[in-house]
């Protein structure tokens, strides 16, 4: 009888066992929200201020935050008229983002370190504006990614591409294009180095996608581009009625990063 029981009980232990979800590295990632600052300069003066901020107390204090990787980004023609620089910061959860300025408030070395920054009277301000960006990642790219390019950051060109849509649905439409449509698997497998998609939960340009690639050089963009536009999954995508018209506006930023940057 103990025997039988015994037997009964080891079966059992072995059928919960295989009911229970395999926790593994295979499990999906969780997905990030990315914030993108953009800063708007008057003059080169502001932009040098606001370039020592951000590469010896922004970045550190993210850093001992737990945010390893940031990207600060300038466009490869700097136009003297509309002076911007490019910040994108990684989360992994809402809550993480809410709790940013606290953690900066109570970091003392912080405060010391961007001191002038942070200090800056009215009348000699370190930028015209900044504007904010929150996005979600899509679920077939959940995490910000590393590009593997053996060029120097400094000498890559990083796109950043926002793909505004007529309505909400469409723009709904456009991101299942990049999922479930195989959009992302295209980028993937032409090697287009990859740094996010993300969907725009708040911005000024809604709604819309944005996602930031990056190539060796202009010339490898523009090939990898050529490449793409003639790629028979893209071909047959681009052409299926339910993806039709669910892009209205494209801004495309070519970028390089700074000396400085994580990524």
């Amino acid at each position: 009888m103990l025997k039988k029981n015994f037997i009964s009980l080891f079966l059992s232990l072995i059928l919960v066992a295989i009911s229970q979800p395999a926790h593994s590295q295979s499990q999906p990632a969780e997905r990030q929200f990315f914030q993108i600052k953009v800063y708007h300069f008057d003059n080169i003066s502001q932009q040098e201020r606001t370039d020592q901020f951000l590469n010896t107390a922004y970045l550190p204090a993210l850093h001992r935050a737990g945010i390893k990787q940031v990207g600060v980004f300038k466009p490869v023609e700097q136009d003297t008229a509309a002076l911007r620089t490019y910040v994108l910061i990684p989360f992994s959860s809402l809550d993480k983002f809410e709790a940013l300025a606290a953690t900066l408030q109570n970091d003392s070395q912080f405060s010391s370190d961007g001191q002038e920054y942070l200090e800056a009277t009215y009348d000699h301000p370190p930028y015209n504006r900044i504007k904010s960006i929150l996005l979600k990642s899509f679920k077939d790219a959940p995490t910000l990614m590393e590009s593997t390019l053996p060029a120097p950051k400094t000498k890559r060109i990083y796109e950043l591409r926002s793909y505004e849509s007529p309505t909400e649905a469409l723009n709904i439409n456009k991101v299942d294009m990049f999922n479930a449509g195989g959009e992302i698997d295209i980028f993937n497998r032409l090697d287009f180095n990859s740094i996010f998609y993300g969907n725009v939960l708040v911005g000024d340009a809604m709604p819309n996608l944005m996602y930031m690639t990056s190539f060796k050089d202009m010339a490898s963009r523009d090939k990898h581009w050529d490449q793409f536009g003639s790629d028979a999954q893209w071909e047959q995508l681009s052409s299926m009625e339910k993806y039709q018209n669910n892009v209205s506006h494209a801004d495309i930023h070519l970028l390089h990063a700074t000396s400085y940057s994580d990524i």
